[in-house]
């Protein structure tokens, strides 16, 4: 992690970007899954089934039941009436992360959520960024902090999401009020939001009383951090031009993987991820190696897709043989962790001088932030459907 002068007083993440939510909790496995196709099949044997086996299929909790009465998701269309009448068609699935650098696919019906937050789906757009934080693991040298353009769920040891912006569109950065104005006063020039976010993903770091941001007044330093950190922001949000190792370097499909892999290993010799029989090559130690929270991050995505389930429920339906997209993007992960790990030592050597210390905030009057900027902004320019088609007015 970065080296750091005045470590201390460094300010904290909490109040650097005030407004946080806990990550979306299912309650129930099924509504996800890393290929769209099976919801939509789960779907029709749920509404398929009735009395005591569509009880019994959708998975009962204190928050929901067939009978519970919840409003839409914002931004989403799907039903509203009682799941244990319900005949309709499945709300068109949208693109989540399940896990670490682990894009799947929900079912975006709030009657299927236990605790939605619907205060992100709110601000979810094309133009949001989603910052992550991670727990922290002694010895692991995994991020705390991840970036994501699609909303995040909870999974793994995933902790508060923070988004960029608290309005759609990329209005009001989610920043304390009156930094910018204060890094433009100090850097002599104005960054932008993405710019913050940027040198955060780049120089966060576990502090005594939670993640820490180290800031910097030197402007050679603040333009070098964000430059490493918007190269970090591209690699995690794997969004636009694909990132590519460089030839000879690329991981390849050497042997077929087998209609449906139950078992991954790593041959560090050879540098070979194995799938049963197939095989893939090159995949560089640090990306095998790269955990988050203290879980490699390649082994939870591989048993994300095939960790046995149980017989008889909905997280059974699913693709009967190893569909050709996950090859693809399991080759695009291998490639973004080892990018990533190569730029760990940019990063250690990254020693934030002339720092901004929390006293500075507090002198200059953007420390403390005003409660307000803790809750989440009123977005609300339409109507959002309520339970049983009722409009709901917020």
């Amino acid at each position: 992690m970065p080296s750091v002068t005045q470590d201390d007083d460094a300010p904290l993440l909490a109040d650097l970007m005030p407004w946080s939510a806990a990550p979306a909790r299912l309650g129930r496995g099924w509504p996800t899954a890393p290929d769209a196709a099976s919801l939509k099949a789960r779907w029709d044997a749920l509404v398929k089934a009735q009395g005591p086996e569509r009880e019994a299929l959708f998975g009962v909790t204190r928050s929901r039941t067939l009978h519970s009465a919840v409003a839409q998701l914002p931004g989403q269309a799907s039903g509203t009436g009682r799941l244990a009448r319900e005949s309709g068609p499945c709300a068109e699935p949208v693109r989540v992360l399940g896990g670490p650098f682990d894009e799947q696919w929900l079912i975006p019906d709030h009657r299927l959520i236990d605790a939605a937050r619907p205060e992100l789906w709110r601000v979810a757009d094309e133009r949001q960024l989603f910052a992550v934080e991670q727990t922290v693991v002694p010895q692991s040298s995994g991020p705390v902090l991840l970036v994501a353009s699609v909303l995040p769920l909870s999974a793994g040891r995933g902790g508060r999401v923070r988004p960029l912006y608290r309005r759609p569109g990329a209005v009001e950065p989610n920043l304390a009020p009156g930094l910018l104005e204060h890094l433009r006063s100090r850097l002599g020039h104005s960054p932008d939001p993405v710019d913050v976010l940027a040198w955060t993903v780049a120089v966060t770091r576990a502090g005594r009383a939670g993640l820490a941001v180290p800031l910097t007044a030197d402007p050679g330093l603040w333009s070098h951090g964000v430059e490493l950190g918007r190269r970090m922001l591209w690699l995690m949000r794997r969004d636009g031009q694909r990132p590519k190792l460089p030839g000879g370097r690329r991981p390849y499909v050497r042997s077929p993987l087998p209609v449906l892999p139950v078992d991954v290993q790593y041959d560090r010799a050879e540098e070979a991820l194995q799938l049963d029989e197939g095989r893939i090559s090159p995949v560089p130690p640090e990306a095998w190696d790269f955990e988050v929270g203290g879980v490699r991050v390649l082994e939870q995505w591989f048993a994300a897709r095939t960790q046995p389930p149980e017989p008889g429920t909905l997280e059974a339906i699913r693709p009967a043989t190893w569909p050709q997209a996950w090859t693809s993007e399991l080759l695009e992960i291998v490639t973004v962790l080892a990018l990533l790990a190569e730029l760990r030592p940019q990063q250690a050597e990254l020693k934030v001088e002339a720092p901004i210390t929390t006293a500075e905030l507090h002198k200059a009057g953007v420390l403390p932030v005003p409660d307000t900027a803790r809750r989440p902004a009123s977005v609300l320019d339409h109507h959002e459907e309520g339970p049983e088609g009722q409009f709901a007015l917020i």
